[in-house]
């Protein structure tokens, strides 16, 4: 059951694709849940101050999601709501995927897969020479994590004891065409983190009760790196995408699908 704050959020994003009739709205739907417990019960952040130096790292690694991230930025107050409406414009700051030097509250530009990981394990590695207590999260996607760059970060994240560092996974099991079983299987997941030195825990990533609970015991263990195996739903909230590989990005969306999208929402 989805509830009348994730439906909200996930209004915000329905707005956004409307007004250029395409986005990742699957990849979008899978991870808002996990992004709105970290803003609304783990991450410390200051809105009107986005480069503020005590606050928590979060780095969205799936960048083609950032819909949800996009949404939530704009719920908290990092830019107004109807700045979203620009999306995909010439002259808009918001693209399909996250830039950094141009939108408040992104940490790192990311798309090109794989990059997250890497770029928190050295935030955070940072943060422990400096002695700074600032928290990192990076989220990525199950099919990033084919990536080595993803296991070569992890290697270096367990050698340096980084339990500062919080790795969310959205475990849909779905890539941009297919399954992971089919395409590269990623199963046992959850025992090869804990080969690689991660403190691991599984997690319905729809389930906000189950978020809240779990996002309270991070850190997992005193020396460790943590990863959050968060199962999820390509497309969740919309009966027609849950599931379904060809809603990972859409191009063309009809008026007919865009008002099936709100009709979902009410």
């Amino acid at each position: 059951m989805i509830d009348k704050r994730s439906k909200e959020l996930r209004k915000i994003v329905v707005d956004i694709i409307a007004t250029e009739r395409r986005g990742h709205l699957g990849p979008a739907m899978s991870s808002i849940d996990i992004l709105r417990v970290l803003y609304d019960d783990f991450l410390n952040y200051r809105a009107d101050d986005p480069n503020w130096n005590k606050r928590d790292r979060f780095i969205l690694s799936k960048g083609h999601g950032c819909l949800s991230l996009y949404a939530v930025l704009a719920d908290k107050g990092f830019f107004p709501e109807k700045d979203l409406l620009t999306f995909c414009k010439s002259e808009s700051i918001f693209g399909g995927h996250p830039e950094r030097s141009k939108i408040p509250g992104i940490e790192a530009s990311t798309g090109a897969l794989g990059h997250g990981l890497p770029i928190g394990v050295g935030m955070a590695l940072a943060a422990k020479i400096r002695h700074e207590n600032h928290r990192v999260v990076v989220l990525v996607g199950d099919g990033e994590i084919n990536e080595g760059s993803v296991w070569e970060a992890a290697l270096s994240a367990a050698k340096h004891n980084l339990s500062n560092l919080t790795l969310f996974i959205d475990y849909n099991k779905l890539q941009s065409y297919g399954l992971n079983s089919e395409i590269l299987n990623l199963e046992p997941l959850a025992d090869k983190w804990k080969s690689f030195g991660f403190a691991v825990e599984e997690v319905d990533g729809h389930n906000i009760e189950e978020l809240q609970a779990l996002v309270k015991k991070i850190p997992l263990e005193n020396d460790s790196p943590a990863v959050v195996i968060c199962h999820t739903v390509k497309g969740k909230g919309f009966y027609f995408a849950e599931g379904k590989t060809e809603w990972h990005h859409k191009s063309k969306i009809t008026d007919d699908q865009l008002n099936e999208m709100y009709q979902c929402l009410c």
